[in-house]
């Protein structure tokens, strides 16, 4: 049952010890300010140089887990983030990924690798989100054998299941009011102005009762396999999203053209 009022979830991606301090330290008070439950997305060894914003931070992994005591939910989200397989994905947002295409044993080597890391550090993961929504069905049976059965993505508007995981939708990257549904706005502070911050506030003051949990909505749903019409209907907004993506990779090429 797709339930109303909607439900929101809020996610935040890319966390690891060179993250944007200051952008990320402009965030924090929004969760703490609304009792929001997010989900935290780290990057178990990061290796992408375009993530290093500021100097490894000593204290992250102590952060991490103090917000994961408070109600947070651990994502591993990759493992070093690096994009390199240009295998084609279940959501083909984007050209390259970190897991597509790439053989089994390399991928659950990948996920074991990066549970361990986790653990390691004091975190208990409950949630895949692939870097750049790059996932195949390998990886979802690589996923299933390391004891990771639920994932952050897709465009439904209710959980669901394919492939023996549970999906739980990720269809925004901004608030968006919204009559029906489960949907989880991903956030990047990596990457967010002191704007959008303000209008991600505006937004919780105006729906905080409606922001929920990976722990609720695992409890209060029974995902099953989508229907005719929510099939549909989650076709349509992946569709939209590459559009939308396909429209700034153009504008972009033309504005650098302009410019040359």
């Amino acid at each position: 049952m797709i339930p109303r009022p909607a439900q929101f979830l809020l996610r935040f991606d890319d966390l690891c010890p060179t993250m944007h301090s200051r952008r990320w330290q402009r965030c924090l008070p929004l969760i703490k300010e609304f009792g929001i439950r997010p989900i935290l997305s780290v990057i178990p060894d990061n290796q992408e140089t375009d993530l290093d914003f500021s100097p490894p931070d000593p204290e992250f992994w102590a952060h991490m887990r103090e917000m994961e005591a408070a109600g947070a939910t651990i994502a591993l989200h990759g493992y070093t983030h690096l994009c390199i397989s240009q295998g084609a994905s279940l959501l083909p947002l984007h050209h390259r990924s970190e897991f597509s295409g790439m053989p089994e044993e390399s991928q659950r080597e990948r996920i074991r690798e990066g549970l361990e890391i986790l653990r390691g550090k004091g975190l208990h993961p409950k949630v895949f989100v692939a870097p750049r929504h790059g996932f195949d069905r390998t990886t979802l049976h690589a996923l299933r054998k390391e004891g990771i059965r639920v994932i952050s993505d897709g465009f439904a508007r209710i959980p669901f299941t394919r492939s023996r995981i549970t999906w739980i939708p990720q269809q925004l990257w901004k608030p968006v009011e919204k009559s029906k549904g489960l949907w989880t706005i991903c956030v990047h502070s990596n990457f967010t102005h002191a704007s959008e911050v303000d209008e991600l506030r505006d937004f919780l003051r105006a729906h905080a009762a409606q922001f929920t949990s990976v722990e609720r909505v695992l409890a209060e749903f029974l995902p099953a396999k989508l229907g005719l019409k929510e099939r549909l209907h989650a076709g349509l907004a992946l569709w939209r999203a590459k559009a939308s993506r396909a429209r700034k990779r153009r504008k972009g090429h033309s504005h650098r053209h302009s410019n040359g």
